[in-house]
C-alpha cells in the first residue's frame, strides 16, 4: 500500500466531488469512507486508475449518504444525476481546497486539522498523536471545522496569506507521533507552489527547506538541543540547503518581497557560513530590519536584538532588547545569553533560570536549566 499516493490523490478527489455539487462536510467523510476502503482492498487488488477508483466509491458513499437525507430535496437530486463511471476529472482543486481548510472563520488550530485531513490525507487519529491530544477531540475540532464551512462556496476566492500561515503552523510543530509534520508541511507547500505562482509560496518553501535542513543537528543522541553555534554542520543537508537556495534566489528576483522570502534570506545566511565564526551578522540584521518593516513583529525584533548582539557587540544587543516587552517568548533566553557574553555571569544565571521556568517544552527547559548550571559551577569556582 502506497501511503504517500492515497494522501497526494486525497485533494483532487474531494475536489471533484464538490465540484459535483456534495457539500464539502458530506464529501470529506465520504473521501475518508473511500480511503479506508482503499487501504483494505488496494493491496490485493490494486486498480489501473487509483484516482478514478477512489472518485468512485467516495461518490458512491455519499450517494448512499444522500439518500438516507430525504429531508434535503438538493441531494435526491444528485442521485439521479449520478455521473457514468469512466476516467477521473484531471482539474487539479487543489488550491481551491487550500483556501477552504484555510477559510478566516476557522480559528489557526482548525484550520491546520483540517488542512491535514482533507489536503494532507492524514487520518484524525493520525492529527490527533501528532497534536499529542485524544483522537476524540481531535475528531470534535474536525467536526466543528466542517460545520463552520458548511454552505461555504467552494469558488470564493482565498487568501494565500492564510494558507501560508497555515502551513507555517505545520512546519513548527515539528515531529511527533507517526507522523512527521516538518516533512508534511514541506510536501504540502511543495504542492502549493505547483498550482500557484506567488512569490511567498515560493519564500515558504525555501524556509522550509532551509530549515529542515539542519534538523539532524539540531538535537544530540540524548535527545537534548544543540544550539546553532554548536551544531555539526556536516550533518545538515547540503541538497535540501541548495534547492532552498535556488528557489529564494527565483522568488527575490521578482522584487515583490515578502516576510516568508525574508525569513528564508536569513535562513540562507545562517546555512551558507562553513562556521558559526564566519555567519554575515552584518547583513542578517539587514534582513531582519526589512522583516520587522513588513511584519513589525515582536518576535521579529527579538530576533534581531540577537543579530544586533553578534554583529555590533553585546552591549548594543541589549540596547535593542530594552525596548521590547519582557513577557514576549524567549526573552528571558535572549537577555541571558547577551548578559553571558557581556560578562554579567551573575545575571545571565538567573536569567537563564527564569527561562527555563517559562519554556514551553521539555527540551527547551533542560537546555537552559543545563545553561543556568553550567553558569553557577563557573561562579563557584
Amino acid at each position: 500500500m502506497d501511503e504517500l499516493l492515497l494522501r497526494s490523490l486525497t485533494p483532487g478527489v474531494l475536489g471533484i466531488l464538490v465540484r459535483r455539487g456534495a457539500d464539502f462536510a458530506a464529501a470529506e467523510d465520504a473521501v475518508q469512507d473511500a480511503l479506508v476502503e482503499a487501504v483494505r482492498v488496494w493491496p490485493a487488488e490494486p486498480p489501473r486508475d487509483p484516482k478514478g477508483w477512489l472518485v468512485t466509491v467516495a461518490w458512491r458513499r455519499f450517494l448512499d449518504s444522500a439518500r438516507a437525507d430525504t429531508a434535503r430535496r438538493r441531494r435526491e437530486d444528485l442521485v439521479d444525476e449520478e455521473p457514468a463511471p469512466g476516467p477521473a476529472s484531471g482539474a487539479d482543486d487543489t488550491l481551491r481546497l487550500y483556501f477552504l481548510c484555510a477559510h478566516p472563520s476557522l480559528s489557526p488550530s482548525s484550520a491546520v486539522a483540517l488542512t491535514l485531513r482533507a489536503v494532507g490525507g492524514l487520518t484524525t487519529r493520525q492529527i490527533a498523536e501528532a497534536y499529542l491530544v485524544p483522537e476524540a477531540t481531535m475528531a470534535q475540532r474536525i467536526s466543528r471545522a466542517k460545520r463552520t464551512l458548511r454552505g461555504v462556496r467552494f469558488d470564493r476566492p482565498g487568501d494565500v496569506a492564510t494558507v501560508l500561515r497555515v502551513l507555517y503552523l505545520v512546519f513548527n510543530e515539528g515531529y511527533s507521533g507517526d507522523v512527521d509534520l516538518a516533512a508534511e508541511a514541506v510536501r504540502l507547500t511543495r504542492q502549493l507552489a505547483a498550482v500557484i505562482d506567488h512569490p511567498e509560496v515560493a519564500g515558504l518553501l525555501a524556509l522550509m527547506l532551509l530549515h529542515h535542513a539542519r534538523r539532524a543537528g539540531r538535537t544530540a543522541p540524548d535527545g537534548s538541543l544543540v544550539p546553532l553555534a554548536e551544531q555539526d554542520r556536516g550533518r545538515w543537508d547540503t541538497a535540501s540547503i541548495a534547492e532552498g537556495v535556488g528557489i529564494l534566489q527565483a522568488a527575490l528576483a521578482r522584487d515583490r518581497l515578502g516576510e516568508f522570502q525574508a525569513q528564508a534570506a536569513i535562513a540562507a545566511l545562517h546555512a551558507d557560513a562553513p562556521t558559526a565564526g564566519e555567519t554575515d551578522w552584518v547583513q542578517i540584521v539587514e534582513w531582519y530590519d526589512e522583516l520587522v518593516g513588513l511584519t513589525g513583529s515582536p518576535v521579529a525584533r527579538l530576533n534581531r536584538a540577537v543579530a544586533v548582539g553578534e554583529a555590533d557587540g553585546p552591549r548594543s544587543g541589549l540596547a535593542a532588547l530594552a525596548a521590547l516587552d519582557d513577557s514576549l517568548p524567549r526573552y528571558s533566553a535572549v537577555a541571558a545569553h547577551l548578559h553571558e557574553r557581556d560578562g554579567d555571569l551573575v545575571t545571565a544565571a538567573r536569567l537563564y533560570a527564569e527561562a527555563a521556568h517559562r519554556a514551553r517544552n521539555l527540551a527547551e527547559r533542560n537546555h537552559l536549566t543545563r545553561q543556568a548550571a553550567r553558569l553557577n559551577t563557573r561562579l563557584r569556582h
